[in-house]
């Protein structure tokens, strides 16, 4: 049960955001998150737009972004979030084999056999600012060696510090996985 009400949806206003959340979420309809979200509609506006950036428009790699995504919803203990972003890593590239591997963050950080070495620095970068907030040099080096340039580094590094947004939120709220 969560620990604040879905929001009613009947009715809602204004009804030009319900109908902008429901063409974003497509044949899946409204998700738990959206009815908690949309309690407030300029705190579901600005969500929308700021994820719809980060899912959708960074120039990081797609693969490292969704393990970076999947990663720190495990830290956060965000299940919710890390089963809607499995279908999107496996998009990406992701094995079967590194989506239970990861489930261990702290063994899947040092395991060689399911990933490579620019995954395991994205695992040690999410750790590390879920964790600690602060980043050791060396991890920002590591993940700095497996990335273009600045912008990347920029924008995993916000990618994970939404999610760990993403994750506070679910826990608080007490945000439930949809019933199938």
């Amino acid at each position: 049960m969560p620990n604040i009400p879905y929001k009613n949806v009947d009715n809602y206003q204004p009804k030009e955001l319900l109908d902008a959340v429901l063409a974003r979420r497509g044949a899946r309809g409204l998700l738990n998150l959206d009815r908690m979200l949309m309690h407030s509609a300029p705190l579901t506006e600005g969500w929308g737009a700021f994820f719809k950036k980060v899912r959708g428009e960074l120039s990081v790699d797609f693969k490292l972004r969704e393990l970076a995504m999947c990663t720190t919803a495990l830290l956060t203990g965000a299940r919710y979030e890390f089963n809607l972003h499995i279908p999107e890593w496996t998009k990406g590239g992701a094995m079967p084999a590194q989506i239970k591997a990861l489930e261990n963050v702290d063994a899947a950080v040092v395991d060689k056999t399911n990933f490579d070495e620019a995954e395991r620095a994205v695992i040690q970068l999410a750790i590390e600012i879920t964790r600690n907030i602060q980043v050791a040099p060396k991890t920002l080096a590591a993940m700095r060696a497996h990335l273009p340039g600045d912008q990347e580094m920029v924008e995993m590094i916000a990618t994970i510090a939404a999610m760990n947004m993403i994750g506070r939120f679910l826990a608080a709220t007490g945000v439930e996985l949809e019933k199938e």
